[in-house]
Formats: C-alpha cells, sequence, structure tokens
C-alpha cells in the first residue's frame, strides 16, 4: 500500500507543471555611493585615509602594521595598514563599532565621519 502511495505521488509531482518565471523589467536600484563602500578604504594609504577623514585620534604601530583610528559622534572606525609589495603602507582590513563597543555597520559609520554634525 505504501508502494502504491508512493508511486502514485511520484507520477503526479513528475506531471506538475512548473510556473515560468515573469519577465517584468524590474529596474535596478541604483548603485550605492561610492563613498560610503567600506572596500573603497581598502588599499587607501595612510596619508590618503587622513585627507579622507582628516587627523586620527589614535595611531598605534605594531610590528610591521599601522592601525589608524577614527572617532565620529556615533562610531569609532579602526583601519588596520600593512606595507604592500611596494613598501607603502596600505589598508587591508576596516573595523567599526559604536562608541558602546557594539559592532555597527561600516557604511553607516563611514558617512557619519564623512559628514559630522
Amino acid at each position: 500500500m505504501r508502494r502504491l502511495a508512493l508511486a502514485s505521488f511520484l507520477l503526479l509531482a513528475a506531471c506538475a507543471t512548473r510556473q515560468q518565471p515573469t519577465t517584468e523589467n524590474v529596474p535596478t536600484p541604483p548603485p550605492a555611493s561610492t563613498a560610503q563602500e567600506p572596500r573603497q578604504l581598502l588599499g587607501l594609504t595612510a596619508p590618503e585615509l587622513v585627507g579622507h577623514f582628516g587627523n586620527p585620534a589614535l595611531q598605534i604601530r605594531e610590528g610591521n602594521s599601522l592601525k589608524l583610528q577614527f572617532r565620529a559622534r556615533r562610531c569609532v572606525l579602526d583601519a588596520y595598514l600593512y606595507p604592500s609589495s611596494g613598501g607603502q603602507y596600505r589598508v587591508t582590513h576596516v573595523d567599526t563599532r559604536a562608541r558602546s563597543g557594539v559592532d555597527t555597520d561600516q557604511a553607516a559609520c563611514i558617512s557619519d565621519l564623512e559628514n559630522p554634525s
């Protein structure tokens, strides 16, 4: 009896037609502002970061790395720089957090740093 029920189910499933997706023209959203995209900070040099955000609130050298910290009213951005093949220090990682220490959205923090109020 189970086999008959299973066979019937499989037969019915095979006969079912797949609904074709509609081909409506859905507008694509505009690209986000590149100034707010965290990945745009990757590869920047220390002078480029300073030119973009102003002087860092904190600068730490540890081993062959450099950490620059920028503080906005609501968040903190840490940029980690390591020497590239050309010898210049470049951003390889960006970390953002609220002043309370909780992780926060990088794009929002970058926007906060770019537009202090």
